[in-house]
C-alpha cells in the first residue's frame, strides 16, 4: 500500500474549511484518498479527517506541517497529522480473564492491527505462557489491597519505558488512579462488560440478570477519572431472553466484548477517534 497522511482537525464551523485544505493538498501535488466531515450545528463545531495519498507530495511530512499552520491559525483549529507508516505503540494490561487478550494479540499477530504490542501488564501470572508465546514482553506486577500506588508507579515506569503510545485494559480488574488517568489523557482506552451507561462498575451481568433486560453489551471508552464514564468509542449488544442464566450472559458477553474492544483500537489507532467534550465523533470505516 502507498504511503498516506492521515490529517484530523476539530474547529469552530465557518464556510471555507474544506475548500483551504483541498487546496492546501493539491498545491502541493497530493490528492485525497478518503475525506470525513462533521458539523455540530448546535456547537458549532467542525470535524475533518483526511487521508492524503503522499507519494506524489511535493515535500515532506516537516514541510507540510509548517506550511498547514497557517491555515489551522486562520480557522483557530486543533489538529495533527500522522504518517500512516509509523505503527503506534501499543501496551496491553489484563488480569485472569483471557479473551479479550488474547482476542487482540491474535489479530495482532495476524496483521490485522496497525501496530506494535510492546507488552503486557497483569497483576497476576496466570496469562504469562500465552503472552510469551507470541514472543512479548510480560510484566507482572502485583496490586495488593492495602497500598495500591506502589504497584501503580511501577507500572507507570512500565508504560513509559516502553514507549508506547496507547494503553489498553483487556479486561484489567483495577481502577486506574487520577494521576495516571490525566497523564495519559485519551491514550487509555477500556472494555466494560455492560452497555454503557447501565450497569456500570461492578459484576454487570449480575445486576443485568436481576434486572430482566433482554439486551446485554459492551463498551469501548477512554479511561478518566470518573470510573466507566469516560467518552465512548464503540458499543454493541446481543440479544437475551428469561432462559439465559447470569452465566449464559458472561459467555456470550465475551464475543461482545471482544468485537466492541479491538473495533474501538482499531478506530483510535486509525485517528478515526475525535474527542468532543465527554462524547467522540468516529469516522468509521
Amino acid at each position: 500500500m502507498s504511503k498516506t497522511y492521515r490529517l484530523v482537525v476539530s474547529c469552530p464551523d465557518q464556510v471555507g474549511i474544506v475548500a483551504a485544505v483541498s487546496d492546501y493538498v493539491s498545491q502541493l501535488g497530493g490528492s485525497i484518498l478518503e475525506a470525513s466531515h462533521h458539523t455540530d450545528p448546535e456547537q458549532r463545531c467542525f470535524f475533518m479527517r483526511q487521508v492524503i495519498a503522499a507519494d506524489n507530495l511535493e515535500v515532506d511530512l516537516d514541510t507540510f506541517r509548517e506550511g498547514f499552520a497557517e491555515i489551522a491559525e486562520r480557522y483557530e483549529m486543533e489538529w495533527f497529522i500522522n504518517d500512516s507508516d509509523e505503527r503506534p505503540k501499543v501496551m496491553l494490561m489484563a488480569t485472569k480473564e483471557s479473551h479479550c487478550l488474547n482476542d487482540l494479540l491474535h489479530r495482532w499477530h495476524t496483521g490485522e492491527l496497525p501496530c506494535e504490542i510492546v507488552g503486557v501488564i497483569a497483576n497476576h501470572e496466570d496469562l504469562r505462557s500465552m503472552v510469551e508465546w507470541y514472543k512479548i514482553p510480560y510484566h507482572c506486577i502485583n496490586v495488593p489491597k492495602e497500598d495500591k500506588m506502589p504497584a501503580f508507579q511501577a507500572i507507570e515506569k512500565a508504560i513509559d519505558a516502553s514507549g508506547a503510545d496507547t494503553v489498553v485494559l483487556a479486561r484489567y480488574m483495577q481502577i486506574f488512579p487520577e494521576y495516571l488517568c490525566e497523564k495519559y489523557r485519551f491514550r487509555v482506552i477500556n472494555i466494560h462488560h455492560s452497555f454503557l451507561p447501565s450497569f456500570a462498575g461492578a459484576r454487570p451481568y449480575h445486576q443485568a440478570a436481576v434486572r430482566g433486560v433482554k439486551l446485554i453489551g459492551a463498551t469501548c471508552h477512554y479511561v478518566t477519572a470518573d470510573l466507566d464514564a469516560g467518552p465512548i468509542i464503540e458499543q454493541d449488544v446481543i440479544r437475551i431472553s428469561h432462559n439465559h442464566s447470569t452465566a449464559d450472559m458472561v459467555r456470550l458477553g465475551r464475543d461482545i466484548e471482544k468485537l466492541v474492544l479491538s473495533r474501538g483500537l482499531r478506530y483510535h489507532l486509525e485517528d478515526r477517534v475525535l474527542v468532543h467534550g465527554n462524547k467522540t465523533v468516529i469516522f468509521s470505516q
